[in-house]
């Protein structure tokens, strides 16, 4: 549908596709209506039933539209002027820093914020609040991923390759995802690849609407996608399927990599996995006979306390076949929240600083240092990953401000990160909604949110995106580049926190050039003229749009094969627990669900937590579809309404993480963490199952 004169290109605030829509001015009492957008490439018009619905939340009906005051211990959250509340924070993180120190005070944001505002909160953190505990939820998307492809080729970067080529590959391996559910316009590129004569290999241990489109399903135990890849590549070795010529010219490492691959013979990997040995075969041939292939993971196999090492095993898969660093070949990530990829490059993850340079780098720091016009020494280490943070909450933290998250819901342990939350001295939240974290705040922020702020985000593809302000917020509400200007101002540090976004994003540009995620080429206008700019983008260049053709980002151009071995999840089944829980997503809800909740066709389509359990099991305790289910981990309890399906392994049930309540999944999660990412094993846990 063409947009009219008055619509505006935006882009859907949801997922890490960041689809293209028009926002058009509606009637009297509608905000904005959604249309088409046929020319952006991502997803050439397509919509989601939430990129459909997402004007909802921007109703006075359901979002906040005043700040919020707890004015006594215990007492209810009342109204306030933005005066009072900006000074309640202010005054709230100033106190707590003289009493206990910089350290006392923390920041947490989320893989939601626009890149100028993800900027704006780590200067803050680091600048006005001098601290160095700051983090935030995007740890908990694709951290995992992110270390090894920084280990493997130097550069992270989801995907290094546009979607549009994977329609032209030969084969995609999909690991641990189904975007027929998270991100369903993508699923268009799958179809594609298939009418072109490709094939897919699908791995979950559930069959799901994305399984149900595969050539070939593999539905291993959850927690074995590291045993599986191993055996994968053991079989490539031992049918001669290795691509030597590659192996030589462009990576090193493999001799060790191929000794450990090779101790997982396909027996074995048989027996972990619970893949028989034909279907072992089969994925090889698959994934070998075409001329090129990819592999691309998601949560499944990088939510896990060694999503590290999988992640390594399945590139060591693509270099050993030379499927990586050719066109149409390659390993990528799929990133979830929408700006998951730009939210982590510029400075509001534990260790970084814009560009994505490491904290620790005494170059990247005098670099940053003189554009924030501050002494290098001034600014703090490294501090605690996400849910490292979250569970000092309450000890030598105090004080807490947080923007663009929900952790009640979204955190593992969630009933122990709540009761951290709760103990803390002092709570802030900005958010649009009263969340269920946003509740047992000291003050909530009203801030305004994708339509009504101009902004960039990074997509799962590193296409940097513009978001165009379409509509002016109600009274009483702020944006999050405000929000942090007047708690600068009022900390003491008048100058260097602007609240006009291309502002930010120039000076974001001058942060990040010489870094790895280079911006210093990017600009509004022409990101508006290309419809998008792809990173790294240095001055004057194109952006790059195909990485590691010629050589990848490493300091003699080569990749690095990782030695792997494949260990168990931190938990196993037992007498007590004899199950496993592994959790994810439905497609009418998105992560804690703040925000797609409060939509009614979202909610009739998806109104509440299940248990999915394969018949067998269902037999064996005596239910039937909507009997209430009580699931039990070691860390606590969740109760919830039968589904019985046998799409899901005998061994395995499944909860999505939509809600809170007595049916929140993360109450049962393990936030066992991989000793490199730091990323919680949230897709497998020990529990048992019983009728409620």
């Amino acid at each position: 549908m063409p947009s009219s004169p008055e619509a505006t290109a935006a882009h859907c605030p949801y997922c890490a596709l960041q689809c293209g829509m028009n926002l058009r001015p509606a009637p009297a009492g509608d905000a904005v209506t959604v249309e088409e957008r046929t020319g952006f490439p991502v997803n050439r018009g397509a919509l989601c039933g939430k990129g459909r619905t997402a004007p909802a939340v921007l109703s006075s009906r359901v979002r906040l539209t005043e700040p919020l005051i707890r004015t006594h211990a215990g007492g209810p959250l009342v109204p306030a002027t933005w005066e009072e509340a900006l000074d309640a924070v202010a005054a709230g993180l100033a106190r707590t820093r003289r009493a206990h120190g910089p350290d006392a005070v923390a920041v947490f944001g989320g893989g939601g914020l626009t890149n100028e505002k993800a900027y704006a909160l780590g200067k803050f953190a680091r600048v006005a609040l001098g601290t160095s505990q700051i983090d935030y939820n995007g740890r908990f998307c694709m951290s995992s991923a992110a270390a090894a492809h920084q280990k493997a080729f130097g550069l992270d970067r989801g995907l290094p390759f546009p979607l549009e080529d994977i329609p032209r590959t030969g084969c995609v391996v999909l690991v641990g995802s189904n975007p027929a559910e998270t991100m369903p316009p993508f699923v268009r590129y799958l179809t594609e690849l298939k009418a072109n004569g490709g094939t897919l290999i699908v791995v979950d241990p559930r069959r799901t609407r994305t399984a149900e489109l595969a050539d070939l399903h593999l539905a291993p135990r959850p927690g074995t996608d590291l045993a599986l890849a191993l055996g994968l590549l053991h079989l490539v070795v031992a049918e001669g399927r290795t691509d030597e010529e590659f192996i030589a010219e462009r990576t090193t490492g493999w001799e060790d990599a191929r000794a450990a691959a090779m101790a997982h013979w396909p027996e074995l990997v048989e027996r972990i996995t619970g893949i028989a040995l034909p279907e072992l075969r089969r994925a090889v041939e698959l994934f070998c006979t075409p001329t090129a292939a990819m592999v691309l993971t998601a949560r499944g196999p990088e939510q896990q306390s060694k999503g590290t090492d999988t992640v390594g095993a399945w590139i060591n898969l693509c270099l050993a076949t030379g499927r990586a660093g050719r066109p149409h070949s390659g390993y990528g990530c799929l990133t979830g929240q929408g700006n998951g990829q730009g939210g982590r490059e510029h400075g509001q993850k534990a260790d970084q600083l814009p560009g994505y340079r490491k904290l620790t780098d005494p170059a990247a720091r005098e670099h940053v240092a003189r554009v924030w016009g501050v002494d290098p020494q001034s600014l703090p280490g490294p501090g605690r990953s996400a849910y490292e943070l979250l569970d000092a909450l309450g000890g030598d933290v105090k004080a807490l401000l947080l923007m663009g998250s929900n952790p009640v819901v979204s955190a593992p342990r969630a009933a122990h990160v709540e009761d951290r939350i709760r103990s803390l001295d002092f709570l802030a939240v900005a958010d649009v909604v009263l969340s269920e974290t946003a509740a047992l705040a000291d003050v909530v922020l009203p801030v305004t949110q994708w339509a009504e702020e101009t902004g960039t985000t990074t997509n799962l593809e590193g296409r940097v995106l513009l978001r165009r302000r379409a509509l002016t917020p109600p009274p009483g509400v702020r944006g999050d580049l405000d929000v942090l200007h007047g708690l600068a101002a009022r900390l003491g540090v008048e100058k260097g926190f602007p609240t006009d976004p291309e502002q930010v994003f120039d000076e974001l540009r001058r942060a990040s050039e010489g870094g790895p995620a280079d911006y210093s080429g990017i600009s509004y206008a022409r990101i508006e003229a290309e419809q998008g700019v792809f990173w790294p983008c240095p001055e004057g260049t194109p952006g790059q749009p195909r990485l590691f053709l010629d050589r990848f980002a490493t300091d003699d151009g080569r990749a690095r094969f990782t030695p792997v071995s494949h260990r168990d999840a931190a938990e196993v089944p037992d007498a007590d627990y004899p199950l496993l829980l592994t959790t994810g997503r439905v497609v009418a809800q998105y992560q804690s669900g703040a925000q797609t909740r409060r939509v009614p066709e979202l909610n009739a389509a998806a109104p509440g937590p299940f248990v999915e359990l394969h018949p067998r099991l269902a037999a064996r305790l005596g239910v039937t579809d909507g009997t209430p289910l009580a699931v039990t981990s070691r860390r606590g309890r969740a109760v919830a309404p039968a589904r019985v399906t046998d799409a899901v392994r005998a061994d395995t049930v499944f909860m999505p993480f939509h809600w809170y309540g007595e049916g929140r999944a993360n109450t049962l999660t393990n936030p066992a963490l991989d000793p490199v990412s730091r990323m919680p094993e949230f897709k497998v846990c020990a529990v048992r199952v019983e009728p409620a």
